[in-house]
Order: structure tokens, then C-alpha cells, then sequence
């Protein structure tokens, strides 16, 4: 087997996610995001529409995301259920982060593609985010909880009506090793059909 392909199986292999709870606040430099950004515009896409948008949050745009989404989980929380932790790390985890992108949709004016092919396509281009990540030896974490689905989440970032955020992409470095992990057999898994 050529070495290229022996990298690329590595690469594939070895990605992981690191919650940004692990990141140490060492900055990345932005020629690199670029570069994770530039791989991520070549995953497929039907129809060529290239549905990926992503904002990215570094420097004081960190502060300003994680203030936005702290205080709407603050507003948007009956206080019975509101938990000072959880808000907590909604503020502090993204400022560990050297840089976040927001994963946005956006969806074809005309809507001859079916959405779920779009939103598919955009997880294609996050993957390309995360396998180049890793390659330069960056961790990332691809999260879609708190206020990832909201509205005011949606006017925060200036999206039409029908676009979509899809999450945000963690990228930083750490200084806790990322576990192994396992996958069940791929034979478990696939029915391949020759007849």
C-alpha cells in the first residue's frame, strides 16, 4: 500500500473530538483556520449549490458569542430549571476555544435540492473541518446543544428564514491526550449484495 494512502487511513482513524472543556486557550493562527476552512468548501455538494456558510468567532468575537448564548439560556430558562452551572459553562467554554466556526446552512433559493441533501452536504464539509484539524494536530468538537436550534440564535447570526444552524465547530489545542475509541465491525454493519 502507498504511503499516501496509509496517511489517509491513519488521518481517518485517529480523528477524535475534544470537548472544549480540555482546551488549554492556546490561539491557533488564523492561516491555519483558513486552511481548515478552505478544505471544508471542497466536500461534495449536489448540484454545486455549496450550501456551507460559517461564521467564525475569535479574539473578543469569543466574548461576544459566549455572552449572546449565556444570556439567552439566562432569559429563555424558567428559574426552576435554570442551573448556574450550566450557564457557567456556557460562558467559559467557548472562551477556551481558540477559535469557534458556526456551521450555517444555506438553503437554495430555489429549493430544487432537497434540504436533507444540503444539510448533508454541510456535514461532509465539517468533516473536512475535523480531518484537517487533526492533521495539524488540532482538537475539535462538533457540538449542537443549548441554544444551537433557536431563533434568536438565527437573528444573532443574521440567517434567512429557511437557512439553518447546524452547530458550532470547537478548535483548539489541549493538553489532555484524546482517548482511544472503537468501532464495532464494519461487517456488523453492511449487507453487501452481489446477485
Amino acid at each position: 500500500m502507498n504511503s499516501f494512502v496509509e496517511q489517509v487511513n491513519k488521518l481517518i482513524s485517529s480523528r477524535r473530538s475534544t470537548k472544549p472543556r480540555y482546551f488549554n486557550g492556546q490561539k491557533i493562527d488564523d492561516s491555519i483556520v483558513w486552511q481548515i476552512l478552505e478544505n471544508s468548501n471542497w466536500a461534495p455538494t449536489h448540484g454545486l449549490t455549496q450550501p456551507w456558510r460559517y461564521k467564525v468567532f475569535s479574539g473578543a468575537g469569543l466574548e461576544k458569542l459566549a455572552d449572546f448564548q449565556a444570556l439567552l439560556y439566562k432569559k429563555s430558562t424558567p428559574e426552576a430549571n435554570f442551573s448556574p452551572n450550566k450557564y457557567e459553562r456556557m460562558r467559559t467554554n467557548i472562551l477556551k476555544s481558540s477559535h469557534v466556526i458556526v456551521i450555517c446552512m444555506e438553503r437554495q433559493k430555489s429549493e430544487k435540492i432537497l434540504e436533507l441533501e444540503e444539510i448533508e452536504a454541510v456535514a461532509c464539509s465539517v468533516q473536512n473541518m475535523a480531518l484537517t484539524a487533526t492533521a495539524y494536530n488540532i482538537c475539535s468538537f462538533w457540538g449542537s446543544g443549548g441554544v444551537t436550534y433557536t431563533p434568536e440564535l438565527k437573528q444573532f447570526l443574521g440567517l434567512g428564514n429557511k437557512d439553518q444552524c447546524l452547530g458550532y465547530l470547537y478548535l483548539g489545542y489541549s493538553d489532555t491526550p484524546a482517548p482511544s475509541s472503537i468501532r464495532t465491525p464494519i461487517k456488523d454493519k453492511v449487507e453487501w449484495i452481489a446477485d
